[in-house]
């Protein structure tokens, strides 16, 4: 990439991340705490779905091994766009989250009241993360980041939360999951929003925050939870308030100056681990 062409990336990322991140990115924040009547899907429900999750891989097994050079690989992307990007999208908290679906919608959620949104979101949090603690209290694999001390992740982390587990991804399952439920709050726009909700799990991989594999299996575990939250009678009623206000977001006209910067660092491949000499 030119340097004026990096400088209008940069720049553009800077508006789309506007309301997210600062340069140093969010903390690594705790999710909702489980509790009775915080979100759309019952215990039970929940854990049937956390519980056909396979275990994390074994470790130095193949697909370990795969796992950590693909993760070495991605530490060029440090300080880049896609590394930038990864600092708003590891913001996951309701308010904030919504803006990661801007481009996707075609609107500009900043600034926009959308208590009924939000509320819905935050339901969506609440099953997504408990089905992924389930699966993180049954095996505990280590963090990229805990494998290497020294690694510097796109987020502000505690030595403790360097030692949290790794797998699935939290993020990645609440990142999926918002993806289906923004999905059928703007029906014409449900690829999109999809594929937001996957790209939030894939900045943990560039985060150093998680593997691929944890990445790939909190997103498969997010669009589970979101296709059954969606189906669920009580969400019902939720959809109709939150397409009202994505409606009244819309009638603004305003979008988001980020969004051809965000496409562009979205299309950029990420980079291949290194094959082993003699290979």
């Amino acid at each position: 990439m030119g340097v004026r062409a990096r400088f209008i990336g940069l720049a553009g990322l800077t508006a789309l991340l506007g309301g997210c991140a600062g340069t140093s990115g969010p903390a690594a924040l705790p999710m909702a705490a489980p509790g009775p009547d915080k979100g759309y899907l019952p215990e039970a429900r929940l854990f049937r779905l956390a519980d056909a999750v396979p275990p994390p891989p074994t470790p130095g097994s193949a697909l370990d091994l795969d796992d950590r050079a693909r993760s070495d690989a991605y530490r060029v992307l440090a300080g880049g766009d896609r590394w930038l990007l990864a600092t708003a999208h590891a913001e996951v908290r309701p308010e904030l989250a919504r803006q990661h679906f801007d481009c996707a919608l075609g609107v500009r959620f900043q600034g926009q009241v959308t208590p009924r949104l939000s509320a819905l979101l935050a339901k969506v949090l609440h099953d997504a993360d408990h089905a992924a603690e389930r699966i993180k209290a049954r095996a505990h694999r280590p963090r990229p980041v805990a494998d290497d001390p020294e690694r510097v992740p796109c987020q502000r982390v505690t030595p403790a939360g360097r030692q949290t587990g790794s797998y699935p991804s939290g993020s990645a399952t609440v990142g999926a999951a918002y993806g289906e439920v923004m999905a059928a709050v703007d029906p014409g726009h449900a690829a999109q929003a999809r594929e937001i909700g996957r790209q939030i799990g894939v900045s943990r991989a560039v985060c150093g925050m998680h593997y691929d594999t944890d990445v790939r299996v909190g997103i498969d575990l997010g669009r589970a939870v979101g296709a059954a939250i969606v189906a669920s009678p009580a969400f019902r009623d939720d959809l109709r308030a939150a397409q009202a206000e994505l409606a009244a977001v819309r009638a603004t006209g305003l979008t988001n100056p980020g969004c051809i910067a965000e496409a562009a660092t979205l299309a950029l491949p990420l980079p291949a681990p290194t094959p082993p000499a003699g290979a």
